[in-house]
């Protein structure tokens, strides 16, 4: 299978994500545990959905974000189509959504 005909992967996609980070924490939006999903679709027109959420509604670096992640996600070799979708529900909580190292960073126990 060629580059540009492999399928791309669950792990592919979290790999693009973790380099996006929170500029406020410093962590990996993958680590804070702002990706809540993914959807692949596979193809003639290979796409990826993503469901993330930001720290706060008001999270001041959002747009930011939603752009790092888009523009790491377009990377990907065989990925045409990548789209973000902002959700909020249910809302984040590091201490149930955050990785453990990113826990003991952020001093949750």
């Amino acid at each position: 299978m060629s580059e540009l005909t492999k399928e791309i992967t669950f792990k592919e996609i979290g790999e693009a994500l973790r380099p996006v980070f929170d500029p406020e924490i410093h962590m990996s939006i993958v680590d804070l545990g702002l990706i809540y999903g993914a959807e692949i679709r596979k193809g003639e027109t290979p796409m990826v959905k993503v469901y993330m959420s930001l720290t706060s509604p008001a999270c001041p670096y959002g747009p930011m974000l939603l752009s790092s992640a888009h523009s790491s996600l377009a990377k990907i070799i065989g990925m045409e189509e990548v789209d973000i979708d902002l959700v909020f529900d249910p809302p984040w909580d590091p201490k149930t959504m955050a990785s453990e190292e990113a826990k003991e960073q952020l001093g949750l126990f």
